[in-house]
């Protein structure tokens, strides 16, 4: 084993960042705690990188840390436990939170110490500003890199704080307007909860939708729009609708203008209604190069309600942003599946807003616990429902956001005996349906389905059969978009279907597959062999170019401009209008008859192909087979081997932080 920090240039695993930076922390202290400092700052640095807000130093004590990239042989130790905590609290690199104060109180209830701020700016809402002058922080057993320690904190108790607000109605009022809205209660015992949510939604300042694909949600989100319509008919509120993408900004926009909510003939809540939903960037007004955003606690929005969709999209740095930036009287109301994959960058935040599912307003296998007798019967009262008295729970609630919390389990897009709602709950159960799954998969030229229902079906390729395989979906899926007669028309067919993989590099990754499709498209004449340019091209932009309005997930087509017959790239806007521009302006772009399973959250397509690579990676969880398989509204095709698709089913998402804690408490 290495001690010196010198080897970690050698190690191959480690970022240069990563490296940098412990070298620059260790350099704050005495040769004695250079090497445990720095170690615990090149883990911190690197496990962020991988989605951890935080390290647990008890996961790491006396355990390997890195690995050497070619040999993936073992450097370094983590110190036992006790050692490590004792060198780090006495660290000038490390700020250390008081051990005798639990992580919500040294947020809640005391200003943050000054030896860790560089100036007492004070805020508006009395908390100060906090400017780290130490880069790590150390607290209980949970080393932060300090901004997102303070991200952790602060919307912690933003959230808290919001959850404990009510909205000053009467219960009648509520009442009737539910009842406006929603068909009678029926005498089935079953609990409506999407009238709950709206309840929730109408009395609380906080409303968190947990709720899978076909659960209603944007049904939810229709009828919100409709009991605030009636509520505050006189002085409507200021309602902004928001998304962490433009893709799913633009869907739950164009969701809720079909929406044919059944009362919309006695109540007119598209009056009511944003015009367009906006990314969270934009409507936070997130300047490039910058780290606050325009809206702020100095500046914050103008709005009296905040509506975000596809919140498990969201990052711990834009959660802090979006709850920080609320107005004190704001209504905040966050949809999202809780089981899908958490965000790209750091934190699980979603999930952890979700907390155990038994400290909030649960329908699953008819074990609803409600936290609150008070709160019981105040839904009774507003939803006209009677609650079965194994609603209620007894134990007072930890968290303010058991009030606040409703999940949607049952699902109107697909029954729970058909083959695509089996196949997402045997997915969320981590099960090997083999009634879904029937048989054992096979290799082409077999053939398909796989599976006794034409919805799902399964199969395995090896590496050298993949343009085989491929061959039929080209002929009977991407020669329509390369032969469509319109923009419009190629738009169509290739929003009805999409091969989603879990990587991005190897024989089974997207830049491959993609190779294999214009290979296949080049074969049959749809489209010049070798061209990066051509007609029909579909095109998945990677990263923002506000100059232009284009932004990382946007997908486009390549076609000729009428004008001038000149190809160019064409985008669909919020408003369903056509965004031309020119090839020469577009930003790093990809070709995107493949993307990955991250790329399409908040995606919607007819049918999907899902394509598992040949090998245990880490990036194969429950979640990520999961979101896959929920982007299809009609059937999914996956192609894994089984042990793969086994191990996948097992491995759940595990991502560091300490936001669950200080929001519901427990370990």
């Amino acid at each position: 084993m290495e001690n010196g920090l010198e080897a970690l240039d050698q190690l191959g695993t480690l970022r240069s960042i990563d490296r940098c930076f412990a070298q620059w922390v260790a350099a704050r202290d005495s040769d004695g705690l250079q090497s445990a400092v720095g170690l615990a700052a090149a883990l911190a640095s690197l496990r962020l990188s991988h989605g951890d807000v935080c390290v647990d130093l008890q996961d790491w004590a006396g355990k390997p840390l890195f690995y050497e990239a070619r040999t993936s042989q073992a450097h370094f130790v983590g110190l036992p436990l006790d050692n490590w905590l004792d060198a780090l609290a006495q660290s000038q690199a490390v700020y250390h939170v008081n051990a005798n104060s639990t992580p919500a109180t040294s947020i809640d209830q005391r200003p943050l110490e000054k030896a860790a701020v560089s100036q007492a700016a004070m805020r508006p809402d009395g908390h100060e500003a906090f400017v780290p002058t130490r880069p790590l922080v150390l607290d209980g057993t949970r080393l932060y890199l300090a901004r997102y320690w303070f991200y952790e904190c602060d919307l912690a108790r933003r959230l808290r704080k919001v959850a404990e607000g009510w909205i000053d109605l009467a219960p009648q009022a509520v009442r009737a307007a539910i009842e406006a809205v929603f068909s009678p209660v029926s005498q089935d015992d079953a609990i409506d909860w999407q009238r709950v949510a709206t309840a929730v939604a109408a009395m609380k300042r906080l409303c968190i939708i947990s709720g899978g694909p076909g659960t209603g949600k944007t049904h939810t989100v229709a009828c919100i729009l409709a009991v605030l319509h009636q509520l505050h008919g006189q002085r409507p509120p200021r309602i902004a609708l928001a998304a962490p993408t433009g893709k799913a900004a633009a869907r739950i926009t164009e969701s809720l203008r079909q929406s044919p909510a059944s009362f919309a003939h006695r109540i007119p809540w598209k009056e009511n209604f944003p015009k367009e939903a906006m990314t969270l960037h934009r409507l936070l007004g997130v300047r490039q190069g910058r780290a606050v955003p325009r809206h702020s606690p100095e500046n914050p929005l103008h709005l009296d309600v905040l509506i975000v969709d596809e919140a498990s999209m969201i990052d711990l740095p834009l959660m802090a942003h979006t709850a920080a930036a609320l107005p004190p009287h704001a209504r905040l109301i966050l949809l999202g599946d809780k089981d899908q994959l958490a965000s790209v960058e750091a934190g699980h935040v979603f999930s952890d807003l979700c907390g155990r599912l038994s400290q909030g307003l649960v329908h699953q296998k008819n074990q609803g616990l409600i936290r609150s007798r008070e709160w019981m019967e105040k839904l009774q009262a507003v939803t006209g429902m009677t609650f079965p008295e194994s609603s209620f729970c007894g134990v007072k609630a930890r968290s303010p956001l058991s009030e606040c919390t409703v999940f949607l389990e049952k699902n109107y897009r697909f029954p729970p005996h058909s083959p695509l709602g089996r196949l997402a709950a045997s997915i969320r159960a981590g099960a090997f349906d083999a009634e879904v799954f029937k048989g054992k998969p096979f290799s082409p030229p077999k053939v398909l389905p796989r599976a006794e229902h034409a919805e799902v079906r399964w199969r395995w390729a090896q590496e050298h059969e993949l343009f085989q395989a491929l061959s039929p979906v080209v002929n009977g899926r991407f020669q329509k978009v390369a032969c469509a007669e319109s923009l419009q028309e190629a738009f169509g067919e290739l929003d009805s279907f999409r091969i989603l993989c879990a990587v991005r590099e190897g024989p089974y990754g997207v830049m491959a597959i993609n190779d294999l499709v214009e290979t296949a498209l080049a074969r049959c004449q749809r489209i010049p062999a070798g061209a990066r340019a051509y007609k029909g091209r579909p095109v998945l932009i990677l990263e923002n170019d506000y100059r232009v309005g284009l932004f990382n997930g946007d997908v486009g087509l390549l076609w000729p401009d009428p004008e001038d017959n000149r190809l160019k790239a064409w985008f669909r806007k919020m408003d369903g209008t056509l965004h031309k521009v020119p090839l020469s302006r577009l930003p790093a772009h990809e070709t995107a008859y493949a993307m990955t399973v991250h790329k399409s959250q908040g995606s919607e397509f007819s049918h999907v192909l899902v394509i598992l690579p040949d090998r245990h990676v880490s990036v194969l969880t429950r979640e990520l087979l999961y979101t896959a398989v929920t982007r299809a509204r009609d059937g999914v095709e996956i192609w894994a081997h089984e042990d793969i698709l086994k191990n996948t089913l097992q491995r759940v998402t595990q991502r560091r932080s300490g936001l669950g804690f200080r929001l519901w408490g427990g370990p």
